[in-house]
């Protein structure tokens, strides 16, 4: 067997901070997860780009988006760009050094050409679609709007894939993943998968969530049919992940396998491809500044990680993966050559070390106006996306005890019958693990129980500026207490810098390979 560890990376899209239920929500359970979550390493403080696409490109590069020029918006599969093609992603780095790379499930880096496809750019494998989404049943985009006709999107590598209409797509990826792990020679090579669900994204605008009806039963104590149908989603994901931890422990190779759950962004509540999802208690959604766009739910698994059951406080960006996946590998990388803003966080990880003030700069967008930068607990905010509607806390969990999971009762009994918990289990062997409590402190409190107490924020006026140790739900705007200080005028000397060395791509024609 290789010595190498295998690495597999489910990432969700669009999911709720607070829609996995080791957070603390008991409106709908996922037991497979938050066994991953339980077993492992809760990341309590990770942070991503605020949309899809560039989360997905920091994610492969280890850059700020700003620093690839993927920091605007995401792709829209009619334009003509992608991830430029001078960048190295880490499907090429584990390629390189010996990794069979596979994708299964979305791209969302570039289609205009083969160029900016994944095959092109380090996977071996991708059983998939390129674009935004597609239709849960039937593998198609509609983009909405009366100038473009419908497309169908699903492919194996390059291939178009037609004879699979009908059947849910989070199974179809499922299979696709389970398949791929079951065949591979792990003699031979091993094994580096990210498996890019499409749940719990919106599908079609004609009708957007979508799950077997099966699944949609098991929750009709949810009285939001919208609600309903999205748990369901959430659900069939939950049930992936367990089914994908079920076949690497068959296939004898889930202790030496590192595995990483996670979303790509918070989830959209209201608006453009809302799903319902709830970022409770953070502040605001995807494609806004607020926490609630940029703090994912995660948890990281492996026998290499020498304090299980616990939870990392440290926080992480989604660009950290790429060096500190690489060190866990033992593959060295020329950092100056790459000029990754990611991390190397293996060691503290690994060990269970909170030592690093992490610097993080969100963004900084020139069309939208806005800029988001953070270091260790402070927080800077300049301007904000779609003019502020959707800046406000925009989920709360139910009070009524009639929409909570019955399932509840039984949570701990629940966790343990999971998949996910007997086959990690029966690898660590059972630790005791206080579920309860364990969760308990997974959960994000505010610093007020009323968001009117803080100081109010308005960045469309003036800056903000919040102590996120205290204050994760961003209630208290500190900028006034601290505009004139030394700690702001650094904050606003480190943005002058990422500004100035941004990567200024020119999108024209050329750039964009459509010549």
């Amino acid at each position: 067997m290789n010595s190498k560890p295998n690495i597999v990376i489910i990432m969700a899209d669009d999911m709720g901070f607070d829609d996995i239920s080791f957070r603390g929500s008991n409106e709908f359970l996922t037991p497979n997860i938050d066994a991953l979550a339980y077993s492992g390493v809760i990341l309590n403080n990770l942070y991503t780009p605020s949309m899809c696409t560039p989360s997905r490109a920091a994610l492969l590069t280890g850059k700020y988006p700003l620093n690839t020029g993927m920091q605007h918006y995401v792709l829209v599969n009619d334009q003509p760009w992608g991830l430029p093609t001078n960048e190295t992603t880490m499907a090429e780095i584990f390629q390189q050094n010996g990794y069979y790379t596979s994708l299964i499930g979305k791209w969302h880096l570039g289609m205009s050409r083969k160029a900016y496809t994944p095959t092109f750019r380090g996977f071996d494998q991708h059983y998939g679609y390129l674009g935004a989404y597609v239709g849960y049943y039937d593998q198609t985009l509609d983009q909405g709007n009366a100038n473009y006709s419908r497309g169908h999107d699903f492919r194996d590598n390059l291939k178009p894939i037609c004879d699979r209409n009908g059947t849910y797509v989070t199974d179809l990826l499922t299979e696709a993943a389970i398949r791929r792990i079951l065949e591979h020679n792990y003699q031979k090579k091993p094994l580096f998968m990210l498996l890019s669900h499409l749940a719990p994204h919106s599908g079609n605008d004609e009708d957007p969530l979508q799950a077997p009806e099966s699944e949609i039963s098991k929750f009709a104590y949810i009285k939001d049919e919208r609600r309903r149908k999205y748990a369901a989603m959430v659900s069939k994901m939950d049930e992936s992940v367990g089914q994908v931890v079920e076949a690497l422990s068959h296939r004898g190779i889930l202790n030496n396998t590192i595995l990483l759950f996670l979303s790509d962004n918070g989830g959209p509540t209201q608006g453009m491809h809302s799903t319902t999802a709830s970022n409770y208690p953070l502040r605001g959604q995807k494609h806004s500044p607020w926490e609630g766009g940029l703090r994912s739910s995660a948890a990281i698994w492996s026998t290499q990680l020498e304090k299980l059951g616990t939870i990392w406080k440290q926080k992480i960006y989604i660009g950290d993966f790429l060096p500190t996946l690489a060190s866990a590998a033992n593959i060295h990388l020329d950092l100056e050559a790459l000029k990754i803003d990611g991390l190397n966080l293996w060691p503290s990880l690994k060990y269970g070390y909170e030592s690093v003030e992490r610097e993080i700069m969100h963004n900084i967008d020139d069309i939208f106006n806005y800029e988001v930068y953070a270091k260790g607990k402070w927080k800077y905010i300049n301007g904000t996306t779609l003019e502020g509607r959707f800046d406000t806390w925009l989920s709360q969990r139910p009070n009524d005890s009639s929409q909570i999971d019955p399932r509840f009762e039984r949570y701990e009994e629940l966790v343990k019958q999971s998949p996910v918990w007997k086959h990690l289990h029966a690898i660590t062997g059972d630790k005791p693990i206080q579920l309860l409590e364990h969760r308990e402190h997974a959960m994000v409190r505010c610093q007020y129980e009323d968001s009117s107490q803080g100081v109010a924020c308005n960045p469309l006026e003036a800056p903000c500026l919040f102590d996120l140790d205290v204050d994760p739900c961003e209630q208290n705007n500190l900028y006034e207490k601290m505009k004139n200080s030394t700690i702001f005028a650094s904050i606003l000397e480190r943005i002058a810098y990422f500004r100035e060395h941004a990567h200024n791509y020119e999108w024209t024609w050329w750039d964009r390979g459509c010549i």
